[in-house]
């Protein structure tokens, strides 16, 4: 009998294991390829365990919160739960951000953590937590194993809620003594999400409101598109002449060449695009949560009751009229709705056609950089990107306002392409990309992180090194926290406190760190330095010395400071 065989067989029938064995054994029947940890003494069995489990790779991070953001990264390219294993204390809250980022990301996620023993509990032991009060409010389900012989039930459990209706992380404690227990168990069988779809009188209610229509716009986002809802829902926007958004960090779910295409309604579309929500008379939102960023600041409608029509496409019940009040509410995943619009008989949208004509032009004009005398011109830089980077290419995003020029510039094609924290967290996007070049090691993957993001989660890179990942990192270094400076500015120019930041030299810090390291202070020399990163078939590191003055893509320091001036005078 093969080895799978036997392994299979014994799946079937009881047989005696320990608490770790058998952990581990639920996450290889539940279809789990990789896992990401920072190692502690708390779950020895479970390493111990995956010490004979070829078919889990694990890969040791240098700090838990990038073994979380790995793993959350993991979830969003495959749609499986990422799976993030730390210690007590210490490492459960270092990989809290991981947590909060899945929940707010709606990314299958499942964090294991190594407990104190069953009887030292509730003593405020060694590094004791209770993490069901700690991770109530991020996670969809938060529970402690007290019992070995129910670990199949809870693993089954924990992967049915992380993909199940919206999805998110699950969090799971363990006690070390539990894991080392032995117990007769049956390994428990692997499920299937469960996700609901819209019904056919929906799509009906949807087409007379649409009809009705003079200023439509398509909103779509969320998570888990897959490349033929995304044709799908592409189809239907062109068959309708319907403009298309996209929200906050979800430029992917929609090929951005359409001639559809109104450009992202979060931080870097065009700002003519925000007007437009407003003054669009009927709102076609499709997996998105309207949240803080997609409806700036919840101005784009009125709550409870907004002016617009409102068609609101969410797979998860309690999303829908959270904010908003929809005209027409539908629970679906947005991979099962997008087929059902697509196979919609179009309405005429001959009436809105300059409406849609004039939304992509004003997105065809914000691709073009803005006029800039300095040495590094980023619009030119990333225009170039945008020209050389392959269809599959994966970049990841950090939070601040260099993404500006990544967001604004670079054009996404298909679902997959971009991995960024809606939640806003910083020292996501060096964690991601080396994630992201685990998984697919025959895609270009490149991250994009400011000075001090990079500081913060740029050691990951050692494990890229370690395990034989390939990103190419280019960390925008302005020299401060650009995106708090702005504020500063914007409130209290000329007052800086705070946000100066003095850095390493980051190519050298990515050659000592095993990488191909370069520095380009000149526009000329970005694209001869991407390409011999490229070449050099290795983790890479290019510091991009960017200009302080343009703290973002439209505005500089100096004209923040003359408008709070202004405001003043």
């Amino acid at each position: 009998m093969s080895d799978s065989a036997s392994r299979s067989a014994r799946s079937r029938a009881p047989h005696l294991r320990t608490g770790g064995r058998i952990l581990v054994d639920q996450l290889v029947a539940q279809g789990a390829d990789m896992a990401f940890c920072v190692p502690g003494e708390s779950y020895l069995d479970v390493l111990d365990a995956l010490h004979d489990t070829p078919a889990i790779r694990l890969i040791n991070a240098r700090h838990e919160a990038g073994a979380a953001n790995m793993a959350e990264a993991y979830g969003k390219l495959t749609g499986r739960p990422g799976i993030a294993m730390v210690t007590r204390g210490p490492g459960a809250c270092h990989a809290s951000i991981g947590v909060h980022t899945a929940r707010q990301d709606s990314t299958p996620m499942i964090l294991l953590i190594g407990q104190v023993g069953r009887d030292a509990a509730d003593r405020e032991a060694f590094q004791e937590i209770d993490y069901r009060q700690m991770f109530g409010p991020v996670a969809k389900w938060v529970v402690q194993i007290e019992r070995t012989e129910r670990i199949p039930e809870y693993m089954a459990r924990a992967f049915h809620v992380a993909v199940s209706g919206r999805p998110g992380p699950v969090v799971l404690a363990l006690p070390e003594d539990m894991l080392t227990e032995r117990a007769e168990v049956v390994d428990a069988a692997p499920g299937a999400a469960v996700r609901s779809q819209a019904a056919a009188d929906d799509i009906g209610k949807l087409r007379r409101l649409l009809d009705g229509a003079s200023r439509p716009l398509m909103l779509i986002g969320g998570p888990g598109w897959g490349d033929a809802a995304s044709r799908q829902i592409q189809a239907f926007a062109e068959a309708n002449n319907l403009p298309a958004a996209c929200s906050f960090r979800r430029m992917d779910a929609f090929d951005n060449r359409s001639r559809v295409y109104a450009g992202d309604l979060g931080t870097s579309g065009p700002p003519q695009l925000i007007k437009r929500a407003k003054e669009a008379d009927l709102l076609l939102v499709v997996g998105a949560r309207l949240g803080e960023m997609t409806t700036q600041g919840y101005t784009i409608m009125e709550s409870p009751e907004p002016r617009q029509t409102l068609i609101h496409v969410h797979l998860e019940a309690e999303e829908l009229g959270r904010v908003f009040r929809p005209t027409l509410a539908i629970q679906s995943d947005a991979n099962a709705f997008a087929p059902l619009a697509a196979a919609m008989p179009p309405v005429d949208g001959r009436r809105w056609a300059k409406w849609t004509e004039d939304a992509h032009a004003d997105y065809r004009a914000s691709l073009e950089p803005q006029p800039y005398n300095g040495a590094l011109d980023m619009g030119r830089a990333m225009a170039a990107l945008r020209d050389e980077l392959p269809e599959n290419a994966i970049v990841t995003l950090d939070a601040g306002n260099h993404t500006g020029w990544v967001q604004r510039y670079l054009v996404y094609r298909r679902p997959g392409r971009l991995l960024g924290p809606t939640s806003g967290a910083m020292a996501y996007s060096v964690p991601a990309a080396v994630a992201a070049a685990l998984i697919h090691p025959d895609r270009l993957v490149v991250g994009c992180v400011g000075d001090g993001g990079f500081m913060m989660s740029g050691q990951e890179i050692a494990t890229a090194v370690q395990h034989g990942a390939r990103p190419i990192i280019l960390v925008f270094n302005n020299r401060m926290y650009g995106t708090i400076r702005m504020h500063q500015e914007r409130e209290y120019p000329e007052r800086v406190v705070g946000t100066e930041l003095v850095n390493p030299d980051f190519a050298a810090l990515g050659r000592a760190l095993g990488c191909h390291g370069e520095t380009v202070a000149r526009t000329d020399e970005f694209m001869p330095a991407f390409r011999r990163a490229v070449a050099a078939k290795k983790a890479a590191v290019i510091e991009l010395q960017t200009d302080p003055e343009w703290v973002t893509t439209r505005t500089t320091i100096t004209a923040l400071r003359e408008a709070a001036q202004s405001r003043a005078g």
